[in-house]
């Protein structure tokens, strides 16, 4: 299903318009049904074009993990198709499909996992040393880009909370990725912290030309994106372009007191 993109406020089920170069990420029909029948996430299709920058909501059990987890083959969708860059992920087999991940997608998590044992320069260039590229410029680049070039040579145990996970920013961007997924990356900062964290990927796509997917439950992030997409009972139940926080607030508000009335393709 694909939308004509609308003005401010524009709120549809579908995703952004498929452009002639293919776009970081396409779903088809993708869907994942566990044990026992139960179905985390109803068939999906959605289209991010390069270049932008996209929140994923929805109330608890909505399906928004799921959807990340299959669009980064983190998990196999029990039906549909996943392309990153054209790539379909149903073809790799597991050691591509590794590899993949780790040339070709950036991570973001709301923990910010980095190896305490290692230098903040090492963290950043890991992605490198694990593929056996050259590693030294590009994570002097990355850290440059999120303004700690100066603590390459210290532990994270020496730094901020904010400034680690701008450190994982780093390590997510260094191989240049054709996607950052952000899994809830401001979850467990204070809300000055987080806004230098947002500042960051929204300059990571304005600047630089990534492309970010970031799950969140909070209105202020979201309003950092240039879409928000809105899941409900592991269903795509809306799109709102050029989110704002009280516009996100209200649609999950909505979404939150009358979630088993949300259909597919309804306007919220």
């Amino acid at each position: 299903m694909r939308r004509q993109r609308g003005g401010s406020g524009t709120v549809s089920a579908a995703g952004p318009v498929v452009g002639p170069v293919a776009d970081a990420l396409t779903l088809e029909g993708v869907s994942r049904e566990y044990r026992r029948g139960t179905v985390a996430l109803h068939p999906v299709d959605l289209a991010v074009p390069r270049g932008r920058f996209l929140a994923v909501m929805g109330p608890s059990g909505s399906g928004k993990s799921t959807l990340l987890q299959c669009a980064a083959g983190l998990d196999r969708p029990t039906a549909g198709t996943v392309r990153i860059g054209g790539t379909e992920l149903a073809s790799l087999k597991e050691a591509a499909l590794t590899r993949l991940r780790r040339e070709r997608i950036g991570f973001v998590f709301q923990a910010h996992n980095l190896v305490p044992s290692l230098s903040v320069a090492e963290n950043v260039a890991l992605p490198l040393m694990l593929g056996g590229a050259p590693s030294g410029g590009r994570a002097a680049w990355a850290l440059e880009a999120v303004g700690l070039a100066e603590r390459g040579q210290d532990r994270p145990a020496e730094l901020s909370g904010g400034q680690a996970q701008r450190v994982a920013i780093a390590r997510a961007l260094v191989t240049e990725p054709d996607i950052v997924f952000a899994d809830e990356p401001t979850g467990a900062l204070d809300p000055a912290t987080a806004h230098g964290v947002l500042a960051l990927l929204r300059q990571a796509v304005d600047r630089d030309g990534h492309t970010v997917v970031m799950v969140t439950h909070d209105p202020v992030a979201a309003a950092w994106a240039d879409e928000a997409l809105f899941l409900a009972r592991g269903r795509a139940a809306g799109w709102l372009d050029r989110p704002g926080a009280d516009e996100v607030r209200r649609v999950m508000r909505d979404l939150g007191r009358d979630a088993a009335t949300i259909r597919e393709g309804q306007r919220v």
